[in-house]
């Protein structure tokens, strides 16, 4: 019986990849064992990652870092397909989207600070939209806005500055 092989050529950038998934993955692990104030706030310190691939790789890598990151993510912590899942999934996806558009406007404009705004209240809207849809289908979610939305304007200033500092060390 032969046994065949297959070969996957890799190069240095995507074992350095590979190495910021793996960040990225660990980040969301250990936000997801801080406790929380309030339920769903939670920093997103994962997607400085995601926002640091976007400057030095392009919109395709930080796309494939933050959907392996969500999917990993809820394999390991036993939340794959569950209503979990699904808010993060879609907070990603919304949050991708926002990034995508918000790249293509003038950069003089719009630094990572500013796409990391954006994609936290991209974030925020895509899981309260879920929320409202699918979870709780009661207007009242409307009230959670202000706090989502502050919590997003902090969190999403706070890692733009973090992403901002690291793409200037790497320069």
């Amino acid at each position: 019986m032969t046994r065949s092989t297959i070969n996957i050529s890799t190069t240095a950038e995507d074992h350095h990849i590979a190495k910021l998934t793996a960040l990225a993955i660990g980040l969301h692990i250990i936000e997801a064992v801080i406790p929380s104030p309030l339920p769903g706030v939670k920093p997103g310190i994962a997607n400085i990652v995601t926002l640091y691939v976007l400057y030095e790789y392009g919109f395709a890598t930080a796309a494939w870092v933050s959907l392996l990151r969500v999917f990993a993510s809820s394999l390991l912590l036993g939340h794959f397909l569950s209503p979990t899942f699904v808010l993060s999934l879609s907070g990603a996806i919304c949050s991708l989207a926002a990034l995508y558009l918000a790249q293509q406007l003038p950069k003089k404009y719009f630094s990572a600070i500013t796409l990391s705004i954006c994609a936290a209240f991209a974030h925020i809207a895509g899981q309260l939209i879920v929320v409202r849809l699918w979870l709780i289908p009661q207007t009242g979610v409307i009230y959670l806005i202000p706090i989502f939305a502050l919590a997003a304007l902090i969190f999403g200033l706070i890692n733009g500055l973090i992403t901002t500092k690291l793409i200037n060390q790497k320069s």
